[in-house]
């Protein structure tokens, strides 16, 4: 009997990738606006089904897309045949990259790093493999600031079923502080695509740099919606 890759989710890769089609309206403006002016060559972890595929400007010379959930890896390499730029998709995980220091001038974190192993580590590697004053964009869910939405998303990752059920997502990261750590954050604001309640809100969108400058990060004060910033953006 084969055993299934630990990365392998069935399931939800399913689940997710019917989903998502739901979503592409709503969710497309905003991986629209997470590669706007995005050029060079660009490495994009947690590919998922590749929706983000459609949004590559033409200044992209080259996207490297990793998604190690076998089924979400077999269609993106259809949304790459599709997709405008040149896209090679391959299987890997975002705390083991297999690249040289500083190959890419832009890293793509989206709605991954509430999935991998582990985030702080993760990151050290989009920081490693990024060249010097590189970019990172990310557009990840985090930890509410309400009070009793955040006790009800710990509960949820505590328990193990949500992980579980939901492909090895853990709602309730503080994410932004983590690409603090790593990364200079330009600018960020945070965006609601849910109900206040629900596990996976809010989000948060941005654009962080690879540089050794204590600058204070610039987060803009609200959405277009009218979403305040969160404390932690602040």
């Amino acid at each position: 009997m084969t055993s299934r890759p630990a990365q392998s989710h069935p399931i939800f890769a399913r689940v997710y990738a019917f989903m998502s089609r739901f979503g592409r309206e709503t969710v497309g403006r905003y991986r629209q606006e997470l590669l706007d002016g995005v050029s060079g060559r660009v490495l994009e972890i947690g590919a998922g089904n590749g929706d983000n595929f459609a949004h590559y400007p033409a200044g992209v010379s080259e996207v490297v897309a990793v998604e190690p959930e076998p089924h979400l890896r077999k269609l993106a390499f259809a949304a790459a045949a599709r997709a405008p730029v040149v896209i090679s998709v391959q299987d890997g995980v975002g705390e083991r990259l297999p690249f040289a220091d500083g190959s890419f001038d832009v890293v793509v974190s989206s709605l991954v790093l509430c999935s991998v192993a582990d985030p702080a580590q993760t990151l050290a590697e989009l920081h490693r493999v990024t060249r010097p004053n590189g970019e990172l964009r990310f557009f990840e869910h985090v930890r509410s600031s309400a009070s009793v939405s955040a006790m009800l998303q710990l509960a949820l990752d505590r328990s193990l079923i949500w992980p579980f059920m939901a492909g090895g997502c853990h709602c309730a990261r503080q994410t932004v502080m983590e690409v603090e750590r790593c990364f200079t954050i330009e600018r960020a604001r945070e965006l609601s695509l849910a109900r206040p309640w629900a596990p996976v809100n809010p989000f948060v969108i941005g654009v962080a740099r690879r540089t050794g400058s204590t600058a204070e990060p610039r987060v803009e004060e609200r959405d277009q919606a009218g979403t305040p910033p969160r404390p932690d953006l602040a």
